[in-house]
């Protein structure tokens, strides 16, 4: 769930919860307008939290080796990133 989406079940929710004035034998308009903002405000909050950014780390190696047969001298560097 994205940001836009969490902010749009916020305000249906709302509006179900406090501008909706239906009455229904079987579903409590009401209830449903708070569930919904409460999933929304959950969303947003996670939608936050994974959209942060986030401490990364590059790593780099370099190693050299002789190869016996012809004496040359490889190097070989490696970076990686390694996030959280």
């Amino acid at each position: 769930m994205r940001i836009g989406s969490s902010i749009f079940l916020i305000a249906l929710g709302a509006i179900l919860a406090f501008a909706v004035q239906a009455q229904v034998s079987f579903v409590d308009i009401t209830l449903v307008g708070y569930i919904l903002m409460a999933v929304g405000v959950i969303g947003l909050i996670a939608s936050l939290i994974l959209a942060a950014p986030r401490r990364q780390a590059r790593v780099s190696e370099s190693r050299s080796v002789v190869d016996p047969n012809t004496g040359e001298t490889i190097t070989r560097r490696e970076s990686r990133d390694t996030g959280l």
